[in-house]
């Protein structure tokens, strides 16, 4: 069978394992569409495999600090391949303030690299390592992360600042720390993960038992008996197998939150 690389394929996938064409599948094309698209959103809130890591680079103008947010709809944010970005999470942003950006003489990190590390072959790095850290402490201390606040669905990143003032004006520079689904139009190979084929093979299972159940035993032309219920219940095992396997095998380890 070769690689599935489109949702065709893979919806024609999931049919066969079923037993189409020889078995009549009693499933409507919307219901087929509807569970294959439940399949693909669990894949998409657990598996590793489906978001990436990413920084997006915003340059404030005067929108932006009229609506008091950053705009991180899909529609406005693209990566370098041009293609659209859905954004799930912010993790954090790094403004790049004057302090960050410019070092000048009477810099304490330039006249510690211009003093101490100015030879890396005599000099030691540890005392400029620790200096730094310690100014980081003290940063943190008076000055604090920048509070942010993100949601998913409405697509807007707020940031808890002076919109405007001179700590935030027009042409500040932004990076921020997001986590973004992956293009499933882009990197076709999705499509081809075992996991959701697996899945998504028994969502379309419990929906057929789910659609003949009600009948009883279903008797095919042939004599052949279709038992609704055991369908059901098989696939409903099943899935409760696979989403363990998630969640213990393939869902990244919820980190730690500091406020």
């Amino acid at each position: 069978m070769a690689t599935i690389t489109t949702r065709k394929d893979f919806t024609d996938y999931c049919m066969r394992r079923l037993g189409f064409p020889v078995i009549d599948i009693n499933i409507d094309d919307d219901q087929i569409d509807d569970r294959i698209d439940d399949a693909l959103m669990y894949w998409q809130d657990y598996h590793f495999d489906a978001t990436r890591k990413l920084y997006y680079i915003k340059r404030v103008d005067a929108t932006d600090i009229s609506n008091k947010y950053i705009d991180l709809s899909p529609s406005v944010i693209v990566d370098s391949a041009g293609d659209a970005l859905d954004i799930i999470g912010v993790t954090r942003v790094f403004p790049i303030s004057d302090s960050q950006s410019t070092v000048n003489m009477f810099d304490l990190r330039y006249q510690l690299r211009l003093n101490e590390l100015y030879d890396f072959t005599s000099a030691s790095y540890i005392n400029y390592t620790l200096t730094a850290q310690h100014l980081r402490s003290l940063e943190l201390l008076f000055t604090g992360e920048v509070p942010i606040r993100f949601n998913r669905h409405m697509h807007k990143l707020f940031i808890d600042w002076s919109w405007g003032s001179s700590n935030a004006p027009v042409g500040t520079v932004v990076i921020a720390e997001c986590t973004a689904l992956i293009n499933q139009d882009a990197y076709t190979s999705i499509w081809n993960d075992r996991w959701l084929k697996e899945y998504a093979t028994n969502l379309l299972k419990k929906q057929w038992g789910t659609n003949i159940k009600k009948f009883g035993q279903v008797t095919l032309p042939g004599g052949i008996v279709l038992n609704g219920k055991e369908i059901y219940d098989e696939a409903d095992t099943d899935i409760k197998k696979l989403e363990a396997e998630m969640l213990n095998s393939y869902s990244l380890p919820v980190d730690w939150y500091m406020n």
